[in-house]
């Protein structure tokens, strides 16, 4: 009897960890483009009743994107929010393209784990650990480096030139949150003394803050 209690046991604590474990959901069916315009909420899209050749294609990584913005950057993604190809799939890409001096600026992605390839230029990335551990390089054409999902990482343009990367990530929408972006623009924002006392700064400079994400 003990032993069947600790069987018991054992597949009740597998159970629980499989969703833990899992990334996207397993696929149920060979393709499931997203439908887009379908009232039906879910966790995921539902499925295109009709599909061709051309909702598994997407060119938009094809041309740099506008880095004319305050961080030097722009990401033009290849997930299923602009490729319904992917739904179901757990795979999509990005292209970033970053300006001299341009930055990804600090974020993380909580369904995912990032690759990036180097198409163009020179950058310094890195991640930080829940250990508050940062590991950093500096990579160049035709290298490659892993963010692991859900920790805060960054990329910087350390060249005198443009830089570019294509990124993979293991989910059909890898969801992004800009740190600074989420704390000093969420909205409704979040009370100045929280951040204040946080980042041990006075609620004046907070508002300061706040008032460049406007």
């Amino acid at each position: 009897m003990a032993g069947l209690h600790f069987s018991v046991v054992c597949a009740v604590l597998l159970a629980l960890a499989a969703p833990a474990l899992a990334g996207d959901p397993d696929m149920l069916q060979d393709v499931c483009v997203a439908d887009m315009e379908s009232p039906v909420k879910l966790n995921g899209f539902p499925c295109k009743a009709n599909i061709t050749a051309d909702d598994f294609f997407f060119a938009g990584l094809k041309k740099a994107g506008n880095t004319n913005n305050a961080a030097g950057s722009v990401v033009t993604a290849a997930n299923v929010m602009s490729f319904p190809g992917v739904n179901t799939l757990g795979v999509s890409m990005a292209r970033i393209d970053y300006a001299p001096g341009g930055q990804n600026p600090p974020h993380t992605h909580p369904r995912a784990t990032e690759i990036i390839f180097v198409t163009e230029g020179t950058l310094e990335v890195g991640f930080i650990t829940t250990a508050n551990k940062l590991f950093t390089k500096t990579i160049t054409v035709g290298e490659v480096f892993v963010f692991p999902r859900g920790l805060v990482h960054f990329q910087q343009n350390r060249g005198y030139g443009p830089a570019s990367v294509i990124a993979g990530f293991n989910s059909q929408l890898q969801g992004t949150q800009a740190i600074a972006t989420t704390l000093f623009a969420a909205a409704p924002p979040v009370p100045s003394d929280v951040l204040a006392k946080a980042f041990r700064i006075d609620n004046g400079q907070v508002d300061a803050i706040k008032a460049k994400f406007k």
